[in-house]
């Protein structure tokens, strides 16, 4: 289906693409030609993501540490990735989540996951797309959002809430944006597993039949969504603008994926409780 050379010439910024979907992306693009820019909190993670890809697909990936929930330290990267040239896509893959009875959240523990989720990706946003108007560059935007945007969901309601207000910004900036040459899409995805994801969102406790209930009976595979941004981001999807694309199997005409979290004890949620803080 994809042409070698899909993404040639592209220079792809991904944020958290140090592991998990944000890696899995970033593989699958410089694959397909383009030139990777990959940041996050985790220097060595990054490193190491983007010497493999240097190694496996010859083409250029640096790697960037950013704490995006600063909007200087966003500004300070953008510059630094503009040295060399525009930047063609921006992902927006970095996010935090973890679940809780949203009563108990403490003002600080929603904004560990509204800062990144919702504020850096915004900077980032912002700071790309200033740049692309400024300079009569052509650019797109792919943001990496969830299900509970159209279910909403139960117990990780800032997660909810973030990934909602940027999907009010994608459709939002399509229409702003759109006549000055930057596309704006989404994916949310629904089960793809990665560790980091997995020990937040399904800990011990937790219903874990969860995959054989999805329509497919399965979970997806990191390829397939990676497959799934390489188009959204490419040319051959120039006139798709401002739409999220879901997939998860079916899952979400089923239910949210909260609803095992209903049964759960004050006791289960004490020791959820422990356990994050400990972490």
């Amino acid at each position: 289906m994809f042409e070698k050379n899909l993404l040639q010439g592209k220079r792809i910024l991904v944020t958290g693409g140090g592991s998990g979907l944000g890696a899995a992306m970033s593989r699958r693009f410089a694959e397909l030609g383009a030139e990777l820019i990959v940041c996050g909190r985790r220097l060595e993670l990054l490193e190491a993501v983007a010497a493999e890809l240097r190694g496996k697909f010859g083409g250029k990936a640096s790697a960037v540490k950013c704490d995006i929930r600063d909007g200087a330290a966003v500004e300070a990267m953008l510059e630094q990735a503009w040295r060399n040239g525009p930047l063609d896509v921006l992902v927006n893959n970095a996010a935090a989540t973890f679940i809780a009875q949203t009563e108990q959240l403490s003002f600080r523990a929603a904004d560990a996951i509204l800062a990144p989720t919702l504020h850096g990706t915004m900077y980032c946003t912002l700071g790309a797309g200033k740049r692309w108007i400024e300079g009569g560059h052509k650019g797109v935007v792919l943001s990496i959002l969830s299900t509970s945007t159209i279910t909403g969901r139960a117990f990780t309601v800032p997660s909810a809430m973030a990934k909602s207000a940027i999907l009010a910004m994608t459709r939002s900036l399509a229409v702003e944006w759109g006549p000055k040459g930057v596309r704006t899409v989404a994916i949310a995805p629904g089960a793809f597993p990665t560790p980091g994801a997995s020990g937040q969102l399904r800990p011990e406790g937790r219903d874990q039949s969860w995959a054989s209930r999805n329509p497919l009976g399965r979970a997806g595979e990191h390829r397939e969504l990676a497959d799934l941004a390489s188009f959204l981001i490419s040319d051959a999807a120039g006139y798709i603008n401002g739409e999220m694309v879901v997939q998860d199997g079916g899952a979400h005409l089923r239910s949210s994926g909260a609803e095992d979290l209903l049964q759960w004890t004050d006791a289960q949620w004490e020791q959820q409780r422990l356990a994050r803080s400990k972490s």
